[in-house]
């Protein structure tokens, strides 16, 4: 059950995702239902805001990195920079910091499961 909502939230694992296959989602999956909502996430997570929470997975899901990130959301770099410091202003998490990252990372793949 865990490895179907996994692959319905994540196109790439295909329409059948078997559990050793879907990575981190095993532990988001494993939690109960909102269990890894948190609240300084939960502004960027209102329809509102839908284009910067995209942004931001984008953005961790290619390490950081500014250039793959602004080519895949097919932005220009100032963009994105303005974009993650909204990012940043929202939830109050600091994007330099590994574990504000990685939060912000767990959060918004929760959010789809």
């Amino acid at each position: 059950m865990a490895a179907a909502r996994a692959a319905a939230a994540e196109p790439r694992l295909g329409p059948v995702a078997e559990w050793g296959d879907i990575g981190p989602y095993r532990v988001l999956a494993a939690l109960p239902a909102g269990a890894a909502a948190d609240t300084s996430v939960r502004p960027l997570l209102a329809p509102a805001h839908a284009e910067l929470a995209r942004t931001a997975e984008v953005f961790l899901d290619c390490a950081g990195q500014a250039g793959r990130t602004a080519a895949a959301l097919g932005i220009h770099r100032q963009t994105l920079y303005y974009r993650l410091a909204r990012v940043e202003q929202l939830t109050g998490l600091d994007l330099d910091e590994g574990e504000g990252r990685l939060l912000l990372h767990m959060a918004l793949k929760a959010a789809r499961l």
